[in-house]
């Protein structure tokens, strides 16, 4: 995905977790942030954000947006912050003593 794909769809993300009433703390301070930065992008260009993806997609590029990193850093981290609910996709239909998620602990007793 390019750079300018990437801070759209991280964009429409954070506005949909927000919307939903979903979003964690830290996924809200991410996507203002997020805005913050791409506002700050913009200048003195129009700073609407919620239209039509294509036509943001558009202004970004008009401005070079996928080109600044810090930019697309944040909105790399917007999308893992997003993504925690689906980080694991495990197939555990067969397995035998398997435990799921991080930090855990587990103790097997055979005899």
């Amino acid at each position: 995905m390019d750079s300018v794909s990437l801070i759209v769809e991280a964009l429409a993300a954070g506005a949909a977790a927000g919307a939903q009433g979903t979003a964690t703390q830290a996924v809200k301070d991410a996507y203002g942030g997020l805005k913050g930065l791409v506002t700050r992008r913009f200048g003195d260009r129009p700073k609407e954000l919620d239209r039509p993806a294509e036509e943001l997609r558009a202004e970004l590029e008009a401005v070079d947006a996928g080109a600044d990193e810090e930019l697309v850093s944040a909105a790399r981290r917007l999308l893992e912050l997003l993504d925690q609910g689906g980080k694991y996709q495990v197939d555990a239909r067969k397995a035998q003593g398997v435990q799921i998620g991080d930090h855990g602990t587990q103790i097997n007793k055979f005899g």
